[in-house]
């Protein structure tokens, strides 16, 4: 807090460089923990523990924009069909990071982490990015 109680800039401008992950119903809890490990404050929540379990894509993605929250998917079959037809139809999409099933954990965490710690809100907004990166 700056002096007589109001919010200091800097932790406005910190707060505001949060990017927000909604993981898929089916991404591995493994990538996850060591998503914590390495971050134990990243603002990541499971589709199990936001009430969504079946939830069908494309309800899920218009969730994801809702909140403003990128989707960690393995879901390559479906997922990116629908949120490539959410940008061409003008709509929200705030970002997919389809991570490949046979990546290993540490490779997963490694990637995850920089594209989402050095980004700005609405970054990847409307793309579909595929890891691992290499």
């Amino acid at each position: 807090m700056a002096a007589g109680g109001s919010p200091s800039p800097i932790a406005e401008t910190a707060a505001a460089v949060v990017v927000h992950r909604l993981a898929d119903e089916n991404f591995n809890n493994n990538i996850l923990r060591g998503l914590f490990r390495k971050k134990r404050d990243i603002d990541v929540i499971r589709v199990q523990d936001a009430g969504l379990t079946g939830t069908d894509d494309e309800r899920l993605l218009a969730w994801a924009a809702e909140q403003n929250r990128v989707l960690p998917t393995h879901d390559v079959s479906t997922i990116t069909t629908h949120a490539y037809r959410r940008v061409r139809k003008g709509e929200p999409m705030p970002g997919v990071f389809e991570v490949s099933r046979s990546v290993s954990v540490r490779t997963a965490v490694d990637d995850i982490l920089p594209l989402t710690e050095g980004s700005v809100p609405g970054e990847w907004e409307g793309q579909v990015r595929y890891l691992p990166l290499r």
